[in-house]
């Protein structure tokens, strides 16, 4: 008999780069339709599952920055880079027969539904995934501070980070054999040593909430569901 899963509503996040495929670049749609199952997956065990995703895959704004282009200007074009990565990843659920809402911080109605929390407890509540995009809908904050915020807006239990590692590392594993993961860290310990988890703002809206941040390798399938069944993967932040 399956176990009981460790959390009822959670807020995954995602980078763009993993709708990307191999090369972190455009719309890969094999990538999008394993990630669309992934999230499935975690649906079938009853979870409530909020997204957020980022749009480096298309637009990084913070890239663009320059005397041409101002950092608002730039960002503004990244929060579009993710409505259009969260519209791709709700056409595949929706084709593999999930109900699921996006939600924008910018109002396009042509598009997608307003961010409205009340609405958006209301759509999670009738069993519906909903992908919040957009970021805050301001410059100056990134899609993880996006994730923390909507994370506690929610009720979310805790925010899974899909990552290329299975976990928070000293140092860069992809570049180090020798780096040392954590199985759980302090947000304080995040923040001091600044270790690559999310920025210094989502982390310390997840400690000030007390929003557990579980890491995890996104390239690894089941590892999302295994973690909800209590399997120790991945690192997790908290007090």
């Amino acid at each position: 008999m399956e176990k009981a899963p460790k959390y009822q509503r959670i807020l995954l996040k995602l980078s763009g780069e993993t709708l990307g495929g191999a090369a972190g670049q455009g719309l890969d749609i094999p990538s999008v339709e394993r990630i669309a199952g992934e999230v499935l997956s975690v649906k079938e065990l009853g979870i409530s599952v909020g997204v957020v995703i980022g749009g480096g895959n298309l637009m990084r704004g913070g890239c663009l920055k320059n005397d041409s282009i101002p950092r608002v200007t730039a960002d503004n074009i990244g929060m579009l880079g993710t409505v259009i990565n969260s519209l791709a990843l709700q056409s595949m659920l929706e084709h593999l027969g999930c109900q699921t809402r996006v939600m924008t911080a910018v109002d396009m109605p042509k598009f997608a539904e307003p961010f409205i929390r009340r609405r958006a407890l209301r759509h999670l509540d009738k069993g519906r995934v909903v992908i919040m995009a957009a970021g805050t809908g301001n410059p100056y904050f990134s899609t993880d501070t996006a994730a923390a915020l909507r994370a506690v807006e929610i009720g979310a239990q805790a925010i899974f980070k899909g990552t290329k590692v299975d976990g928070v590392y000293d140092c860069d594993p992809l570049k180090n054999k020798s780096a040392k993961r954590y199985d759980c860290l302090t947000y304080d310990k995040v923040l001091n040593d600044q270790l690559k988890v999310m920025d210094a703002t989502a982390v310390s809206l997840c400690r000030e909430n007390s929003m557990p941040i579980i890491v995890f390798n996104l390239n690894h399938p089941g590892a999302l569901k295994k973690i909800l069944l209590g399997e120790n993967l991945g690192t997790t932040v908290k007090e």
